[in-house]
């Protein structure tokens, strides 16, 4: 417990709620002519105290070099637990590493926690404000989603809503004429988003083989005297490769146990194959008609329609079985 992981994920969904106002513009009159008269608000993280302190560290307009506004700022302020999108806290999912689709890991379903962010649009016009301010509330009703990858080493990506919780504003006229006035508008936003445990390690190559050894007083007396090995091999209960060995030359119902194929060159009898997810066991082939075994490895009979792919289930199958793949067995 404990071991060290860092995913980021604080980090990215911070950069994903600045990155959607970055971008604003205002127009001012003749913007249409004159390139000059479109403004870029900066947008800055940090909280909104600290700009306001500039300016009023220099209030005087007659001075030469001050802060530049309309600006924006945003600030991270909290997070909560989440207890309405809570899950089971053994429940889990299964996923692949994303540099190689092969290596299978059962992870926990993530935690839900909510971020709380502050938007501050600071001005010097009224008019500048309700330009940015009109330019964000309509995407927010009160929702706006993004999709973030959380967690980059399994390709888990989210879809974060960020919702509106409200809109405030500042407005002081007091000073004398020669003093800067800032129009402060402020508004509330929370990140539904998730937090991930650690990737578990590599877990170790499936079993294929199970040796099993019976002593005389557990065997039953099927197996007569003396000590039984008996071994086991499974083998994969449907096609892996995708290779099609051959297609259906007509129509076949659910209740037909022989099958016509275009060409049977590449199957034998006493094999598997794979038709749409159905697995069959060839008893017998005679020309182009294969007497087969329905629905086997706990498979369905269903319907097949005329050119079907019909797959072999071989041994280059086996090496390509699933983790977590029962090979047929219910545990019974």
């Amino acid at each position: 417990m404990f071991d060290h992981f860092y995913h980021q994920i604080f980090r990215k969904t911070v950069i994903a709620f600045g990155t959607l106002f970055n971008g604003i513009t205002i127009h001012r009159d003749g913007a249409s002519d004159d390139p000059s008269a479109i403004i870029k608000v900066p947008l800055a993280y940090g909280p909104t105290q600290k700009f306001l302190a500039r300016i009023e560290q220099q209030p005087d307009l007659n001075k030469p070099v001050s802060m530049s506004l309309p600006r924006m700022s945003f600030e991270f302020t909290g997070i909560e637990y989440d207890t309405s999108r809570k899950l089971g806290a053994t429940q889990t999912f299964t996923t692949s590493i994303k540099t190689d689709k092969k290596d299978v890991r059962r992870i926990y379903m993530p935690v839900p926690y909510n971020m709380a962010f502050e938007l501050n649009i600071m001005t010097l016009l009224n008019d500048d404000a309700l330009q940015i301010v009109e330019q964000i509330l309509p995407y927010f009703q009160p929702n706006y989603t993004v999709t973030i990858d959380l967690v980059e080493s399994i390709g888990e990506k989210k879809d974060i809503p960020i919702t509106l919780e409200n809109v405030s504003f500042e407005d002081n006229y007091e000073g004398d004429y020669t003093s800067r006035r800032v129009l402060l508008y402020t508004l509330n936003f929370t990140a539904k988003t998730y937090l991930f445990g650690p990737v578990p390690v590599a877990p170790k190559d499936l079993i294929k083989k199970v040796t099993v050894g019976i002593t005389p007083g557990e065997r039953s007396s099927a197996y007569g005297s003396g000590r039984q090995i008996a071994y086991a091999t499974p083998v994969a209960t449907k096609n892996y490769t995708g290779n099609v060995i051959a297609n259906l030359a007509e129509d076949v119902l659910a209740g037909a146990t022989v099958i016509p194929v275009d060409d049977p060159a590449g199957l034998a009898a006493n094999t598997f194959i794979d038709i749409n997810n159905e697995t069959m066991y060839i008893e017998s082939i005679t020309g182009n008609r294969l007497t087969v075994k329905r629905a086997s490895y706990n498979t369905t009979a269903i319907e097949h329609v005329r050119g079907s792919d019909v797959k072999g289930i071989t041994s280059a199958d086996n090496d390509l079985i699933e983790a977590g793949d029962d090979f047929g067995f219910d545990g019974n």
